[in-house]
């Protein structure tokens, strides 16, 4: 087996029914559940704004050489319509990994539900335009990528500095990309759906002058704040 340049077919799947309920919790109420651990960096940030406000699918994960995007190509003809295509770059930005041909190819022929590249696009006019697909990258550039390889599909990889691994839930919103390993994902859902619930609660009592906000003086005591009843004197 040639490690660093192999493509395995198959991936373990999440649940589809667990997979489904989380498609109506924003990313940012499940990533606190989970310890705020779990997002990928802020730099990888959604290019479009597709109709539909959540991202949820199986991740098909994708270990790029930098700059390169021959095994992404081969990602997409395997990847459908419940699938998120992840891809790893070791941080590289000189090169743009995916254009409006790839980009339309995965909308419309394959139906995918989202990619998310830890790196750059290009054609960035056209890609912000779709609507039903979601893109995830770091910028965009008009320098284009090679195709040579070597690279790997469906292996673990990292991303925004979060590891995933074939098959983890991506939940994904205009906040950005959580990974929710697929082991761990019906604990953290039956976590979620209350704080869900309890956040909005929480808005919705900041619009109508219900907060409660005794939490923030209690902190800054057992904090031992010292709380000066005087302006600054320098």
């Amino acid at each position: 087996m040639s490690v660093g340049n192999r493509i395995f077919l198959q991936r373990n799947l999440p649940d589809p029914k667990i997979m489904e309920q989380f498609r109506n919790l924003p990313a940012a109420n499940v990533a606190d559940t989970m310890g705020r651990s779990c997002a990928l960096c802020s730099e990888i940030h959604l290019i479009n704004r597709p109709k539909d406000s959540i991202m949820v699918g199986a991740a098909l994960t994708v270990k790029a050489r930098p700059g390169d995007n021959l095994f992404i190509h081969r990602a997409l003809d395997l990847a459908g319509e419940n699938d998120v295509v992840v891809v790893s770059n070791e941080g590289d930005r000189s090169q743009s990994l995916m254009g409006e041909i790839m980009a339309v190819y995965a909308e419309h022929t394959r139906k995918i539900r989202g990619i998310v590249l830890d790196g750059p696009i290009r054609d960035v006019d056209e890609l912000s335009k779709m609507e039903h697909m979601f893109l995830y990258a770091t910028g965009s550039t008009p320098g284009g990528p090679y195709k040579e390889g070597p690279g790997e599909i469906n292996v673990p990889i990292s991303v925004g500095n979060i590891a995933v691994n074939p098959g983890d839930i991506v939940l994904g919103d205009a906040d950005g990309v959580i990974i929710i390993p697929r082991k761990d994902a019906d604990k953290i859902l039956e976590t979620a759906i209350p704080f869900a619930v309890a956040d909005a609660g929480k808005v919705d009592a900041a619009r109508t002058g219900k907060a409660n906000r005794q939490w923030v003086a209690d902190t800054l005591e057992k904090k031992g704040v010292e709380i000066i009843d005087d302006v600054y004197h320098g």
